[in-house]
């Protein structure tokens, strides 16, 4: 009998991949070629597993989505939103506390905006889950950085073409008030932005699988605190239906340990720990019709 198998990769874009010199184009604006913005050391070869998981496995495959981040340049955890006390530049990964703010450490360039930053960076200390970090803009609307991997696109292209199925595909990030690392809600959702509150289609869409197979980047943040609030919405009876396919994802440097206090602890509330070539066996032992 065939299982609902469910493949969901993501942020599988060009900004998070440290791609080899012959992915990266030529830029025709200002010279030179185009680079990725948070190059993810792994990550190539993570999503070169992936499109071969679609490529050998995709008639076992019942559905797949991925997620996209999806920001403006001016945004709060960008360079170009913030200044220091004297009026310089923020550098990327620079964390920012809602102490520093108060203390004029850090301001945003803004002064408007000084209420609302304060109230944001409040919020998200007391949920305990992170704290503001500056990110060099990546992964900009638009931008050859926010596309996904070319290997990754053309393996769902031609799964899409075989099946007839298209993938779904779920924008975060886009509201620059707040962090979006997971894809179902806002780290602080926004009461007025719909699309920073709970994604409800999505998780009922990830609700009707058998099993879901967890890929992408990275996996120190967007992948933990996506699949943290899925596993979350799925509780103890369901959270087995969660695999994370470790060896398809990999953490932003120096974060390393939060990802693998993150696969410890998905494991050690039930979800599966796997590699491609387990997934793999499993998507070609299950029968396509």
């Amino acid at each position: 009998m065939r299982r609902n198998l469910h493949l969901l990769i993501i942020d599988p874009q060009n900004d998070f991949c440290d791609l080899p010199a012959g992915y990266l184009p030529d830029n025709p604006a200002g010279g030179g070629r185009m680079g990725p913005a948070l190059p993810v050391p792994g990550a190539h070869a993570d999503m070169l597993r992936v499109a071969d998981l679609i490529n050998r496995g995709g008639a076992g495959i019942s559905a797949i989505s991925i997620t996209l981040d999806s920001h403006h340049r001016l945004d709060i955890a960008h360079p170009g939103f913030w200044t220091s006390a004297g009026g310089g530049e923020v550098a990327p990964f620079t964390q920012i506390s809602a102490d520093e703010v108060r203390a004029g450490s850090y301001l945003p360039r803004l002064p408007a905006a000084l209420p609302r930053v304060l109230h944001y960076l409040d919020q998200l200390e007391a949920a305990g889950r992170y704290q503001l970090m500056v990110w060099p803009v990546h992964c900009e609307i638009g931008s050859w950085g926010h596309n996904v991997h070319a290997d990754v696109r053309s393996a769902y292209n031609r799964w899409e073409e075989h099946t007839l199925r298209s993938v779904g595909k779920i924008s975060k990030g886009s509201n620059p008030w707040t962090e979006h690392y997971s894809a179902v809600q806002a780290e602080v959702p926004d009461p007025d932005d719909v699309l920073t509150q709970s994604n409800q289609a999505f998780l009922d869409s990830l609700a009707e699988a058998d099993c879901i197979y967890i890929t992408g980047e990275a996996g120190s943040h967007c992948v933990k605190a996506t699949t943290e609030h899925i596993a979350d919405y799925f509780g103890p009876r369901h959270i087995g239906k969660l695999v994370l396919v470790t060896d398809c994802m990999s953490p932003v440097s120096g974060f390393e340990e939060q990802y693998r206090e993150f696969i410890t602890d998905m494991a050690a509330r039930g979800a599966r720990i796997a590699n491609a070539e387990n997934v793999l066996k499993e998507l070609s032992d299950n029968p396509d019709r």
